[in-house]
């Protein structure tokens, strides 16, 4: 059965999208005005009265018994400290349990074969692709920077389509493409869609977390294709292809089935959402969470809306935020460590696998931060960002001076990792901040992840040149000062947003008296 999509019939009815095909003749909601006359308001801004056969109830006692399962403010506990369902009542723990499979599994392996297919040069660089192909002067960073302006072109206008379109539909067609360029302009539309999505859905205790495991698979698909670089360069003579050739193809094999899977399983949001996994019960606890946590639902693009969004500090200071963090982790972004085992003589084995350490210390952090975030800090982000800024500090200052005990420099590339694990954070800051107004939250997101790949198509052609491999004086240096500019970013918006709660607040009281 097919669920049945909302449109107007002849008459002016509108049809309700929770029911199936075959209940369709039996819902038929005229939308009318207090004086009896036809509503031409769009759906989401009028009051549908429904006339449904006894046998199905209506959508006023879904709405109701969402209301009653869905608590304001959930209490914590020390298991929801664990898992932040484990304080919920059954029928929203089984509804999360449903969200959780499908869209974080989805998520999760899409962003692990985006950054398969986005660090599967660095590998192949440094296992016979360089001497293969002549690669001796700044080649990779050009073919770097083809892959981010793909990427760039592509965000914004991404993520103002996701408020239209489904995502169902718009992000799996984008994960099919074909050449470097067009890699990042097809891939440009699923790490800050698929944000967006995570944002339309989950309520403040549970954001960062899901954000988190998210970003995390990031690292995991770092550390494969270091684990399968490995693995398939003994193939190099297979077929008439060298080994890191064979990389290439092995992950389009890898990534066709998992982008297909998108258009069957995505849920879209809430308020459009036509899973075939969700009863018309959850699609109203999901839509009524929404409500509590006062996410906006989509409404038109106007001149006074993009007004209000280029005139609040939102997009221009959480922008700043994440582009701070997206350029500030060079080390893990570029094959530094790789071509500094390389140096010393490491096998190639050697050189793709033990990189993969300061990987998966990326994805252990990534879960300590979303954890602590919402437990110990009780959902403030700014002090993991705060920490790994500093660790970045440590880190690039010793490299900066690079004379130091292979001992401290080894630590160092390890330590690297703890930095790449904020960026769930800094999306979930977003959405809280910005979940007032969802065209604003999808330009912001859609924003920052936008303006983070402009400075990345050229800033590491100043200072990561492979040609001064691998000790990159200039990217060191200018990591400690980006690190720095991280760090301040966090306190000015945790202090905007702070002030800015207080003035929301001194309004909602002025007006209720």
């Amino acid at each position: 059965m097919q669920p049945f999509k909302e449109h107007r019939g002849d008459e002016g009815y509108l049809y309700h999208p929770l029911l199936e095909d075959d209940q369709a003749s039996s819902v038929a909601g005229k939308m009318t005005t207090d004086n009896g006359n036809e509503d031409k308001r769009p759906f989401s801004e009028t009051a549908v009265s429904l006339s449904v056969s006894s046998s199905e109830p209506d959508l006023d006692e879904f709405t109701s018994r969402a209301a009653q399962l869905v608590v304001d403010k959930p209490k914590a506990n020390w298991k929801s400290y664990l898992w932040d369902t484990l304080n919920k009542s059954p029928e929203e723990r089984r509804f999360l349990f449903k969200l959780d499979a499908v869209l974080l599994t989805f998520g999760s392996l899409g962003y692990f074969i985006k950054y398969l297919d986005q660090v599967n040069i660095n590998n192949a660089f440094v296992s016979g692709m360089k001497e293969d192909l002549g690669l001796y002067g700044n080649q990779l960073n050009y073919m770097q920077t083809c892959w981010t302006v793909g990427y760039v072109i592509g965000e914004i206008p991404s993520n103002l389509l996701l408020t239209r379109l489904r995502p169902s539909l718009w992000i799996p067609a984008c994960e099919v493409y074909a050449l470097r360029f067009f890699i990042g302009l097809a891939e440009s539309a699923f790490y800050p869609g698929m944000q967006y999505i995570i944002g339309s859905w989950y309520r403040r205790d549970e954001l960062a977390k899901r954000s988190c495991i998210f970003h995390a698979s990031s690292a995991i698909g770092t550390m494969f294709s270091g684990y399968l670089m490995a693995s398939v360069y003994h193939l190099g003579g297979r077929n008439g292809f060298r080994g890191w050739q064979w990389l290439f193809i092995i992950d389009t094999v890898i990534s066709l089935p998992i982008a297909v899977a998108g258009f069957f399983i995505l849920p879209d949001l809430p308020e459009i959402t036509r899973a075939w996994y969700f009863s018309p019960q959850e699609v109203a606890l999901a839509r009524h969470r929404m409500r509590l946590e006062g996410r906006a639902n989509r409404s038109p693009y106007t001149r006074a809306k993009f007004r209000s969004i280029f005139t609040s500090w939102h997009i221009y200071a959480l922008t700043a935020l994440y582009v701070f963090f997206n350029n500030g982790n060079g080390v893990s972004g570029q094959p530094a460590f790789q071509l500094w085992l390389k140096s010393k003589g490491y096998s190639i084995t050697a050189i793709n696998t033990i990189p993969t350490i300061s990987a998966a210390i990326t994805v252990v952090t990534t879960l300590i931060y979303a954890w602590s975030s919402d437990s110990v800090f009780r959902g403030a982000r700014w002090p993991p960002i705060v920490f790994s800024g500093l660790v970045n500090i440590v880190v690039y200052t010793s490299l900066a001076v690079w004379n130091i005990p292979d001992g401290w420099k080894w630590a160092c590339f390890l330590l690297a990792g703890f930095g790449g694990g904020i960026s769930g954070l800094t999306f979930a800051w977003a959405h809280e901040i910005c979940g007032d107004d969802n065209e604003e939250r999808a330009l912001v997101t859609g924003t920052m992840n936008e303006m983070a790949y402009v400075f990345q198509a050229w800033l590491p052609l100043l200072i990561w040149k492979q040609v001064e491999a691998p000790v990159y004086r200039k990217g060191y240096i200018t990591s400690i000062f980006i690190a720095v500019g991280l760090i301040t970013t966090a306190f000015l918006i945790r202090y905007l947003h702070a002030r800015e709660r207080l003035r929301k607040r001194s309004a909602a009281v002025a007006t209720s008296s």
